[in-house]
């Protein structure tokens, strides 16, 4: 008999990546979403009202950081564990999200690939957990089960010819900038070419990240520019 499927709750604010991350969950067999949540006190009247097993949570929601909803979570006596799945590379919310229990920290932008790994590290890791015979375990288990809840690549898998370092200058560039910027203005201070800064601008874009509009100048076409999503 197979066993029941860990039952997820999504929490993520932005209407598009929200249902990007439902689908990717949706697609991976030992996993079910029961629910969508836009906000904090939706989540955690989710968390409060049925069963779930696993929390995907944003850490820059409208009305609750993410890491006031999980200390909510656990005042309450929710059990669920919680993978934080966020753009916020602030030191001070990483620290806070590992003293407080968050099973894994995935940063934005990311694959389906990437999550599909963390998700089966952590299928993994409960499977070990419940198959353990008895109320202890010795070292080497315990050396398991963490290599299981941790064995995610921390390479994001990004698409070929792209790599995380060059995607981190570019996401810097975007974020610090006042206001927004071209592919030629970006790949300027980046320092690399603007067709490959495109690339990596397109795909900001494409994971919910940035924005793309038009500026309008004098004759000729338009130009595209690109700002960070939320930057005035």
């Amino acid at each position: 008999m197979s066993a029941a499927p860990i039952r997820t709750l999504v929490v993520e604010d932005d209407e598009l990546a929200a249902r990007a991350h439902a689908e990717y969950v949706r697609r991976l067999p030992r996993f079910s979403v029961v629910g969508v949540a836009r906000t904090g006190a939706a989540a955690l009247h989710e968390v409060t009202h049925q069963s779930v097993d696993l929390v995907l949570l944003d850490m820059n929601l409208p009305d609750l950081h993410g890491l006031e909803v999980h200390r909510i979570m656990r005042a309450r006596g929710v059990e669920a564990d919680v993978i934080a799945v966020t753009s916020a590379r602030d030191l001070a919310v990483v620290r806070g999200a590992v003293a407080n229990g968050v099973a894994q920290y995935l940063l934005k932008p990311f694959t389906f690939a990437t999550l599909r790994d963390r998700l089966t590290s952590y299928a993994d890791f409960r499977a070990q957990v419940t198959s353990v015979a008895g109320d202890e375990i010795d070292q080497r288990e315990v050396d398991r089960m963490l290599g299981d809840l941790r064995g995610g690549s921390s390479e994001q898998q990004l698409p070929k010819g792209m790599s995380t370092d060059s995607l981190e200058r570019v996401i810097g560039t975007l974020r610090s900038s006042d206001g927004a910027l071209t592919a030629m203005g970006a790949a300027e201070a980046v320092g690399m070419s603007r067709v490959g800064v495109r690339r990596y601008l397109e795909y900001l874009v494409e994971t919910g990240l940035a924005q793309r509009g038009s500026r309008y100048g004098g004759a000729g076409r338009p130009e595209i520019e690109y700002r960070w999503r939320g930057a005035p």
